[in-house]
């Protein structure tokens, strides 16, 4: 280590070097001094060493209590303000590049938010190649998306391949109880980067949910809350393009679920986080490689296709196949299997997706009840539905449910049509439309089923314009407000509807629902037959798996293509 890098590391580690440097002198001091005092005593007279020496041994031991104590003080206050963190420190935010870990072959179902990415790592790699061109360097990186989406495992790939220091670091961190400790957190942060980006080149900081500082900024003005927030936030601009001397090769990723308009803009705007990254759901493809990446993990039936795996795990994010993979091996020693099944994988499956089966006994009533309900749903989903495949239907109760109908489209849907509604609302309402049919009344169990209808009607008339009386535009922004998007939360609206608009539209939402529910019974009416087999077949079995689905409705000649599932 050269004189430079040592001032450095003096600037970077000053309580550290002192607070050893002061041990240093005390241990050297009370060797000097024992050995003068050691001289002292035999140049006494007899009488003299001997009345010491018999106090001796009281001296000795109050000495030890009084030094036991004063060292455990010291090493308590030692090693809160060193390794804990004291007051204004982030605890262990300089995690080392080797301890990370994650290569980025280790980041897949992602490949084209690694595309983005990779031009920063490369430019981390080699500053000369954009210097040569008059380019700056990239000083932030904003990733946004749901959660589970691999956005902190694709910032700890960075840190890998760019091999400079990386430091993370949570935005509650930076909340504290006074005020100025979060501004001061951010200042020692930098501060450590710029001295570690002097010495190594350049270095990473990671701040993941960056929501719990980056909230808008409030303009009421008084100590508190809103003084601390305002000041950490104005600290992280000041830092991300603050009036330096000489540029840091210092590249700033956060992470957040939130959308980013309900971020501050200050902060978001070019010049800070220069890169908006949108880590969307993986997408069919992606959701295959992660099957495939995740089961090479494990030993399993090779006769397992990820391809099938995929299609099942429809709206799964990375985290939710991870659970997946981890919950079937956790039920594949349970069954005492040698390797990961289809069937370990298909009930774990329902554990992500519909929760563990619940301890609750059906009297053989509620049970055919429950049947028939089912049923209902099951055989208008399966034919009516667009473009949905029922895929499982049980009476095992899940979370508190008697039964349910699991229905899923074969590729992702990121826009619905009017029929698409229509078909949803027919589904939540043929559990109703059977219990009616069998029984002439119906149960409680069909409230959550009209209350996901009434919310579909409510919003193709209300939100979409889909409603019979052609009534057009987004009523419910315009009740409810619209955010500006800019600053504090500002809302504009705030509009009344009139009582006739209203009641118009509420009677659109009444005739979709009345028209959906009459189509519906006169098709388990006409497939009474089909309906009384289903709910035999699921009181029978309990629940009902995709190619028993698949050969009940065949045998009553209401095959539909085939799509593969578990």
């Amino acid at each position: 280590m050269n004189s430079n890098e040592f001032s450095k590391y003096l600037k970077l580690h000053w309580l550290k070097v002192t607070l050893i440097s002061v041990a240093v002198c005390i241990l050297l001091s009370i060797i000097i001094l024992t050995v003068i005092g050691l001289r002292t005593f035999f140049q006494l007279e007899s009488f003299y060493r001997k009345s010491m020496l018999a106090n001796l041994p009281f001296t000795i031991f109050l000495y030890l209590v009084v030094g036991t104590v004063s060292a455990a003080i010291s090493a308590g206050i030692f090693v809160y303000f060193v390794w804990g963190g004291g007051m204004s420190r982030l605890g262990d935010k300089n995690t080392r590049v080797a301890n990370v870990n994650v290569r980025w072959s280790d980041v897949v179902g992602m490949e084209a938010v690694k595309k983005e990415v990779w031009e920063v790592i490369d430019l981390m790699r080699d500053r000369a190649a954009l210097k040569r061109v008059g380019g700056r360097i990239i000083k932030g990186v904003l990733m946004v998306g749901p959660p589970g989406c691999g956005k902190t495992y694709l910032a700890k790939a960075i840190a890998t391949e760019t091999k400079v220091p990386f430091l993370s670091a949570v935005g509650s961190e930076f909340v504290g109880m006074f005020v100025g400790t979060g501004s001061a957190r951010i200042r020692s942060l930098y501060k450590e980067a710029r001295i570690l980006a002097e010495i190594h080149g350049g270095c990473l900081i990671f701040i993941d949910e960056l929501d719990s500082i980056a909230r808008p900024r409030t303009s009421q003005m008084g100590m508190g809350a809103g003084m601390s927030h305002n000041a950490t936030i104005n600290q992280l601009l000041t830092e991300l393009d603050g009036l330096r001397q000489t540029e840091n090769n210092i590249v700033t990723i956060a992470a957040t679920n939130v959308p980013e308009f309900q971020l501050d803009q200050a902060l978001v705007r070019s010049g800070r986080f220069d890169r908006k990254i949108y880590v969307h759901m993986p997408g069919l493809k992606d959701r295959e490689e992660l099957f495939k990446y995740y089961l090479r993990q494990t030993k399993f039936d090779p006769s397992i296709d990820a391809s099938v795996l995929s299609k099942r795990a429809l709206w799964f994010s990375p985290a939710d196949i991870a659970n997946m993979v981890r919950e079937a091996s956790l039920l594949a020693v349970r069954n005492k299997h040698e390797q990961i099944t289809y069937k370990d994988l298909s009930q774990a499956y329902d554990r992500v997706v519909f929760g563990l089966k619940s301890h609750i006994v059906l009297s053989e009533k509620e049970k055919t009840s429950t049947a028939y309900h089912e049923s209902g749903h099951a055989i208008i989903a399966y034919l009516t539905h667009p473009t949905d495949d029922v895929i499982k239907a049980t009476i095992i109760p899940h979370r508190g449910a008697l039964g349910f109908v699991a229905h899923r489209a074969q590729e992702e849907l990121h826009t619905q049509t009017k029929e698409w509604f229509l078909a949803n609302i027919k589904c939540s309402l043929g559990g109703y439309a059977a219990e009616k049919i069998r029984y002439g009344t119906t149960t409680s169990g069909v409230s959550s089923d009209f209350q996901s209808a009434l919310l579909l009607a409510h919003g193709m008339v209300f939100n979409y314009g889909m409603g019979p009386s052609g009534i057009l535009g987004n009523f419910d922004a315009l009740t409810a407000g619209i955010r500006s998007g800019y600053g504090d939360s500002q809302l504009f609206g705030g509009y009344q509807l009139s009582e006739e608009t209203r009641q118009r539209m509420e009677r659109d939402v009444q005739t979709i629902l009345q028209t959906c529910i009459k189509e519906v019974e006169e098709i388990l009416t006409r497939e009474k037959e089909l309906l009384d087999n289903f709910s035999q077949q699921l009181v029978t079995k309990g629940e009902l798996e995709y190619d028993e689905i698949v050969e009940i409705f065949k045998k009553h000649g209401k095959e539909r293509p085939k799509e593969k599932y578990l």
